[in-house]
């Protein structure tokens, strides 16, 4: 007979009952830790009715709920790794006063579903709704501001999430308004479906760097819908800059991606879809610039890909100001511009190349999808223009047309060698 008999292993039994220990351990110490939390109420018919006075309760990992009311407060202090729920979007009402309503300097916390208001507007402090700094692994979502001076300032900040936030300003002039979302020296932080509206800028980053900027809906704002220096490894993609003074600027930057975000409907004397001041190594692709004086205006920008972009009906779709090196444009649709492209510089390594051009007027003979003859498409007009803006008024005048035709056929003040040699047929990706 050869059936099979376990053998007993003393060895096997000890390991077992090490690892059910630490389990039965394990289980005590969570118990434990969630026995040590507590949740504190917040309402006028509470033990506690302020939320300042909560938080001095409150300990590290605690919760304080705060019913639906009308809470007259402002410099409420946070230094403990928290959790603040607001129901049904209580007030806070700053009544005006010049205090950030939320003043925190802690890790691990977390606020949401609030409605701030009323913040006064100071020149000499920096004044929010929700004031961070020197504070890591937080969360701020599902919260509502209107009449802020600033949204959000943030300073020396890592690994936040902004999230599904709405501001909502009463903005006058630049000097009377602060900023919807202001970064300074942050670190991996995601901004992230909020909406901001009527303040000076939408949203500010200054030294901010690997952080991620998206699905953000920026609209109306005074200056500029996105406004950022000096911050680096960044990404910003799906979000929509609409109607903004000055549209979108970026500056002193390198290593960033810009892609899947639409630009529209900023049209001003100095005004732009994009705004581009000494960028280097980035990547524009899959965007979309409509209807903006200028679609991106390029000033001393290097090692740049644009493809994929779409720039429809906008006075100028590309402006180059400056000198600019090893800039590539590649399947990008230039569509019913008045004009395509201005450049005053010399080309240097800069490449036009696979694009497809509303204005181009050649042919395709061998049907392969590509014109037998180069585009070039800076117009005379163009060069006439920017040496003297008040002849934008003979546009559409068939003088304009003549001498658009005269340069095309013998160019004299347009670069010679900037030319699409290989210009599409058809856009890419029509929209």
């Amino acid at each position: 007979m050869n059936a099979f008999i376990p053998i007993f292993s003393p060895k096997n039994f000890i390991k077992n009952e090490v690892k059910l220990f630490l389990i039965f351990l394990l289980f005590l110490l969570t118990i434990q830790i969630n026995s040590q939390t507590k949740t504190i109420q917040v309402c006028t018919t509470c033990d506690v009715k302020t939320i300042k006075k909560a938080i001095t309760l409150a300990n590290d990992r605690d919760t304080i709920f705060v019913k639906k009311g009308i809470y007259k407060e402002t410099k409420i202090y946070i230094n403990k790794g928290i959790h603040l729920i607001g129901e049904d979007f209580p007030v806070i009402d700053a009544e005006n006063k010049t205090d950030s309503v939320f003043a925190i300097k802690a890790d691990n916390f977390s606020i949401s579903g609030f409605k701030i208001k009323n913040v006064g507007m100071s020149y000499t402090k920096e004044i929010a709704g929700i004031f961070v700094s020197h504070s890591n692994n937080f969360v701020i979502k599902n919260n509502r501001m209107e009449n802020v001076f600033y949204g959000f300032i943030l300073q020396r900040t890592k690994y936040g999430l902004l999230s599904n936030n709405k501001i909502i300003g009463e903005f006058k002039t630049e000097a009377t308004s602060g900023n919807g979302f202001h970064l300074w020296k942050c670190e991996n932080m995601r901004i992230e479906k909020n909406i901001v509206s009527g303040m000076r800028d939408g949203i500010y980053l200054e030294f901010v760097t690997n952080s991620h900027i998206s699905n953000n809906t920026s609209a109306n704002n005074i200056r500029y819908g996105l406004h950022f220096m000096f911050s680096h490894k960044n990404e910003y993609h799906h979000n929509e800059f609409k109607k903004n003074g000055a549209g979108v600027a970026v500056m002193f930057s390198k290593f960033i991606k810009m892609h899947h975000n639409t630009f529209h409907y900023n049209w001003g004397t100095a005004s732009y879809g994009l705004l581009l001041k000494e960028i280097n190594d980035a990547e524009i692709v899959d965007n979309i610039f409509e209807q903006n004086t200028i679609g991106i205006n390029i000033d001393g920008c290097n090692r740049i890909n644009y493809k994929n972009n779409h720039f429809i009906r906008n006075g100028w779709a590309l402006k180059f100001t400056g000198g600019c090196y090893t800039n590539i444009f590649e399947y990008n649709n230039f569509m019913h511009n008045a004009f395509d492209l201005s450049y005053n510089s010399r080309l240097n390594d800069n490449k036009f190349e696979a694009n497809y051009w509303s204005e181009y007027n050649g042919y395709d003979i061998d049907k392969n999808g590509i014109g037998d003859i180069a585009h070039r498409p800076v117009k005379l007009f163009s060069y006439v223009v920017n040496k003297t803006p008040e002849t934008l008024v003979l546009l559409r005048s068939l003088f304009v047309d003549i001498i658009n035709f005269s340069e095309k056929v013998s160019p004299v003040f347009t670069p010679n060698n900037l030319k699409d040699n290989k210009p599409l047929m058809k856009p890419i990706n029509p929209l």
